[in-house]
């Protein structure tokens, strides 16, 4: 295997760092959800055009007609994830939010248990009964401060269950399509999805105060271009379980930037709720990574 250029595990930093800055701009724009998460995806798309075009392009023509409904299906399911992990930031914190889509490996292995029939061991649904347990415990903390903070909690895990849906349905595309195709694809498919919302919902497209405009085309090249790249490069050289447990920390780096730029307040049930999900989640990765390595899977 090649040396990289950089340290892996820098990479794995800087890019958990950049992700971490996603609810930081959106906290700070004031455009509605939609319209946030439209222009995220439309200036990624943008951004990814001289990559894609030409050398990718003729992947375009090798995709079937399942590849095409489960790349639909993906890019719809990730619209509406932005649209309700977006809209929650409205009602709740940074820190409650950006905790609550991190149980995104539980709904996975959840969808997986009914779709593909896997089981888990013991202390694997030990772990996640801990962290539905972690995430109580945050919205009742929240429930205390107001009705509209619980309605944000339940924003941010219906945008959880999105999200695990888009990447289910996307595993079966990356099997024969390139990253960079099959993520252009699903951004592009999902920026069409967001225009029309935008449009149904009569939200305003423009005009918008300059520093709106820096806040989306930051949003598409920090947290989505470059955080999730990173992640992407590091795969050769980092086990994705080490990359999954990693990205648990956005939490703690976007709860970090919600105090010092926000000047958010955090609570002792975020703080033990948010400690409870990430060291459940963190163990229960790491039992199923050993239960994977003893079935000879990996």
């Amino acid at each position: 295997m090649d040396k990289p250029t950089i340290n892996p595990y820098f990479a794995l930093i800087v890019g958990v760092l950049s992700v971490s800055t996603s609810a930081i701009f959106v906290k700070l724009s004031s455009a509605d959800a939609a319209v946030i998460a439209f222009y995220r995806l439309l200036f990624s798309v943008v951004i990814m055009i001289p990559i894609f075009f030409p050398k990718y392009m003729k992947e375009l023509f090798v995709m079937n007609t399942k590849d095409w409904i489960f790349s639909i299906i993906a890019g719809v399911f990730l619209a509406f994830h932005f649209i309700l992990w977006f809209e929650s930031l409205n009602y709740t914190t940074v820190a409650s939010s950006t905790v609550l889509v991190t149980l995104q490996p539980l709904f996975a292995f959840i969808g997986t248990f009914f779709l593909f029939n896997e089981r888990f061991s013991a202390k694997a649904i030990f772990c996640g009964f801990a962290a539905i347990i972690g995430s109580v415990i945050i919205s009742w903390g929240d429930f205390q401060i107001s009705g509209s903070a619980l309605y944000g909690d339940f924003l941010a895990l219906a945008a959880c269950a999105l999200i695990t849906a888009y990447l289910l349905f996307g595993q079966e595309v990356r099997k024969r399509i390139s990253l960079i195709t099959y993520t252009f694809t699903v951004y592009f498919i999902s920026t069409v999805v967001l225009f029309v919302y935008v449009l149904l919902s009569e939200s305003a497209l423009y005009p918008y105060p300059s520093i709106d405009w820096l806040y989306f085309i930051l949003l598409a090249i920090i947290p989505t271009l470059l955080g999730h790249t990173l992640f992407n490069w590091s795969l050769k050289w980092l086990s994705t379980s080490t990359i999954s447990m990693a990205i648990l920390f956005e939490p703690v780096g976007a709860a970090i930037l919600a105090v010092y730029i926000l000047s958010e307040k955090i609570i002792w049930t975020q703080i033990t709720g948010g400690l409870i999900i990430i060291v459940s989640v963190t163990l229960f990765l790491v039992q199923e990574k050993r239960s994977k390595v003893v079935q000879g899977l990996e």
